[in-house]
């Protein structure tokens, strides 16, 4: 076979330089003179050679009485005729239109013109194989890049959890799985792991879409519920969208798990779409299944999603996968989750450790299905790292607020970014009493970000404005946009939260 077909690549026009030994069978199985696997180099003087380029068979009646055959290889054709041989067919494998290859039958005796199209035949049969195997590895070959593309690089950096993960692709063709760590403000990090139905580019694009779509609404700091609630509704738009799937059932869906840890207060917020709930290993080491309501897939149409909250412990570990670990057509799902619990028990590992385990017992043969594990030990804020005061509906109650900011900063030995932090406030704590509606709620988590965050009953969003020269008010969150690194409104129940953060002078990585 030409050597980029063997890659699963397109073939290049013209004669190659090289061919690669696909495969030798036959009686005389010592003329191999270029083992399986081995690179054979192409001799433009040979009869075969010329089949390459014309596109035709070659049939040689009598090698021994013939010498354009020999080519450049003078000791190759000594073996074939010491060994008896004594006619040839050289036939180009062809499939639509274009030369994989060549097939070169050898016999003892005689080759006769009507056995020429015989092998033509053959030939013509195997080559739709190959090129058939070909088009599969390219394109098996795309889907992997792609997915590697889409899948993160590397984990963010962040405090809330210590993570490690893993990610294995089936052996049959790359799937939909994906993982993801996110960082949100407020020190908190939401843990993403999904699945998409099928195989191929369709699953690993649709994953990207998904990943992209999770990532915007975690902007947003939307409640896991409604973050899936709006990844249902893009799911069935692509089922909508796809002029294959309408004429069909559709064919587009998946599986997700999103949680979201606040090391603050050590609650985490989990919502399921279909996927089998994550497991939790205590501190003393026993392990159960976090019972998530596990929903509907994604893509089935207006399900009502549900959140589930736990208090997860300092140094939980939450371990979250899809069902290729877990589920194969060898081994109940049931099954699966009572291996990995049995493996997950114990104290004393590291997340790398608990991936390196988790995926030495239960990694199944053959990997029928793509394999995402994340394994994440949860971490408290320390209480003398948050710091919060009411603060009353009076625009004079900003001065001693701010105060109090500063004393606190001052506390934790925050020197250089004291200034910007004093003007950060003083915006966030004004607008909120100008704008917002009581009680007043100022606080300050002192982590890789030093965040400052205003809280009050008002669902009224703030928005960024340009104000004119002449304009007295309207620079507030201008300056705050200038002055912090990122800043943005959540909403809760009760209201609304207005935070800006600010990477501290130490944790900045020196200018290039």
């Amino acid at each position: 076979l030409l050597d980029p077909v063997v890659a699963g690549e397109e073939p290049p026009s013209g004669v190659p330089r090289v061919r690669r030994r696909a495969a030798f069978r036959g009686a005389a199985q010592e003329l191999a003179v270029h083992p399986v696997g081995s690179e054979v180099p192409v001799d433009p003087t040979a009869l075969q050679t010329q089949g390459l380029r014309d596109g035709k068979a070659v049939l040689v009646p009598d090698l021994a009485a013939a010498s354009d055959w020999r080519g450049m290889n003078p000791v190759f054709a000594e073996r074939v005729l010491g060994a008896g041989l004594g006619s040839l067919i050289a036939v180009p494998m062809r499939a639509r239109g274009t030369v994989l290859g060549i097939a070169s039958f050898w016999r003892r005796g005689e080759f006769h013109p009507d056995d020429v199209s015989s092998a033509e035949e053959l030939v013509a049969r195997a080559a739709v194989c190959v090129d058939n195997a070909r088009r599969y590895t390219r394109e098996h070959a795309l889907a992997f890049a792609l997915q590697r593309s889409l899948l993160p690089a590397e984990l963010p950096e962040q405090n809330a959890v210590y993570a490690a993960y893993r990610y294995l692709p089936a052996e049959a063709g790359v799937g939909g799985d994906w993982f993801d760590v996110i960082a949100l403000p407020g020190a908190r990090v939401a843990l993403v792991v999904g699945d998409v139905v099928g195989h191929g580019l369709q699953a690993a694009a649709t994953m990207g879409r998904l990943r992209t779509a999770v990532h915007n609404f975690a902007a947003l700091d939307l409640p896991p519920d409604e973050l899936i609630t709006y990844l249902d509704e893009l799911v069935t738009r692509l089922d909508q969208d796809d002029p294959a799937a309408s004429e069909t059932a559709p064919v587009t869906g998946a599986t997700m798990l999103y949680a979201v840890h606040d090391p603050t207060t050590g609650r985490c917020h989990m919502a399921c779409a279909g996927h089998p709930p994550p497991a939790r290993v205590h501190p003393d080491g026993t392990v159960d299944l976090v019972p998530v309501p596990p929903n509907l897939p994604l893509g089935l149409g207006n399900s009502p999603f549900e959140t589930y909250t736990v208090d997860l412990a300092d140094e939980t570990r939450l371990v979250l996968y899809t069902d290729g670990l877990v589920e194969s057509r060898e081994q109940a799902i049931d099954t699966g989750l009572d291996r990995l619990t049995a493996v997950l028990a114990g104290t004393g590992r590291s997340c790398e450790q608990t991936c390196t385990e988790v995926i030495d017992a239960l990694l199944p043969s053959p990997q029928q299905d793509d394999i995402a594990l994340l394994v994440a030990a949860t971490r408290r804020l320390a209480p003398d790292r948050v710091a919060q005061w009411d603060v009353t509906d009076d625009p004079a109650a900003v001065a001693p607020a701010r105060a109090a900011c500063m004393r606190q900063m001052t506390a934790w030995g925050i020197g250089d970014d004291l200034f910007a932090a004093e003007l950060i406030l003083s915006e966030l704590i004004t607008n909120a009493i100008r704008y917002g509606d009581p009680p007043i709620t100022v606080r300050l988590l002192y982590d890789r970000y030093l965040t400052c965050e205003v809280s009050d009953t008002s669902h009224n969003a703030p928005h960024l404005r340009h104000a004119a020269t002449l304009d007295e008010g309207g620079r507030g969150l201008f300056l705050i946009a200038q002055l912090a690194d990122r800043w943005g409104t959540r909403y809760t129940p009760d209201g609304k939260t207005v935070w800006a953060e600010q990477l501290l002078t130490v944790n900045r990585r020196p200018s290039s």
